[in-house]
This record gives structure tokens, C-alpha cells and sequence, in this order.
């Protein structure tokens, strides 16, 4: 029996997972506005594609209904801004996640709670590629930076402190000693 064809724009998780399915593709930086928002200006057309692949997976469960879970990969090379030379840097973003499905928010929230595992509500049309561009978002290193900025980082002479400031609390503390200085 043919498996049935799967629109990762509109997935039917529940399905999928009972198919044992599997899709994977590429889309192009531009269509994941969020992060196309998050890097470099004017690096987004030349990005190279967003790979991801999607499994999903029905698991026996003991005394219950089966459980529905989809595991995601993606993988995209993104260009940042260094926060310490503000040089462009290349960073590559790795997600590898896996997700079980239940039916209700309330359901989700309350497993979600109590799991490690991530939980979601079930729903007939899943948007994969916002799923994916979710979980690279959250690959995003807070303070980009390179390991060593390829140029040193100029001193400005203007930034270096002349004399340090006397202690305002100097003559406090001189009261509460005893006496003050002269």
C-alpha cells in the first residue's frame, strides 16, 4: 500500500505518525520571515537553504491510546553580527527536537508541566515550517560573537579612565572612624 503524500505546510500529525512518515526538504532563508528578520541585513538572499527533515512515530503506550510524537531536524548557516568587533560572523544552527502530541491545550499544559519531553496540543494542520523556524530561533546565540574577532579591536583614547574619582564615602567612613581627615 502506497503511503499517502504529506504537505509539510499543513501536516496531519496524527496520520503521519500512524504512516510512520517522513519528509524533508529545503525553503529558502526569505520564507522564514522571523529569522530572516534575526540576521545580518541584506545576507538573507544569498543564505544558503534551511534543511529539515520530519519523522513521525506512533509508541505503544501501556493501558492507553497510542501515543503521537514527531521528531524535527533542521539545519541552516545564518550571518550575525559580531557584539564585539561588529564584524559579520557565520554561525551554523543545529535543532533537533522531538515532540509528543495530545489532544487539548489543557492536555499539553498539564503533560507539559510534569514531562521533559516537549508537548504539544495535536492538531489536524500543523505548520512544519513554523515549527522548524521555532526551534532555530531558539538556536540563536543570545550575544553572537566570534571565538577570536578576525581584527583587533581599537582603543579609543577617549574611553580610558584619566584618574579614578575619590570615594564619595571616604569622609563617612573617616566620621565613623573617629575623626576626619585633613
Amino acid at each position: 500500500m502506497k503511503s499517502r503524500e504529506f504537505d509539510p505546510l499543513r501536516l496531519d500529525v496524527a496520520a503521519f505518525a500512524k504512516d510512520g512518515g517522513a519528509l524533508e526538504g529545503e525553503w529558502p532563508l526569505a520564507e522564514l520571515e522571523r529569522l530572516a528578520e534575526s540576521v545580518l541585513p541584506g545576507t538573507v538572499a544569498s543564505a544558503p537553504a534551511v534543511t529539515w527533515r520530519l519523522t513521525g512515530e506512533l509508541r505503544a503506550a501501556q493501558g492507553g491510546e497510542s501515543q503521537v510524537w514527531l521528531h524535527a531536524v533542521a539545519h541552516a548557516t545564518v550571518q550575525l553580527e559580531c557584539q564585539r568587533c561588529l564584524k559579520p560572523m557565520t554561525e551554523a544552527l543545529a535543532a533537533e527536537r522531538s515532540f509528543q502530541f495530545v489532544h487539548g491545550e489543557d492536555a499539553a499544559a498539564d503533560l507539559d508541566a510534569d514531562s521533559e519531553d516537549d508537548v504539544l496540543a495535536l492538531t489536524r494542520a500543523l505548520d512544519a515550517r513554523e515549527l522548524v523556524e521555532d526551534e532555530l530561533l531558539l538556536e540563536l546565540p543570545i550575544v553572537p560573537r566570534h571565538d577570536v574577532c578576525p581584527d583587533p579591536i581599537p582603543v579609543v583614547a577617549d574611553d580610558l579612565p584619566e584618574e579614578a574619582a575619590p570615594n564619595p564615602f571616604a569622609k563617612l567612613a573617616a566620621l565613623k572612624r573617629g575623626g576626619l581627615p585633613n
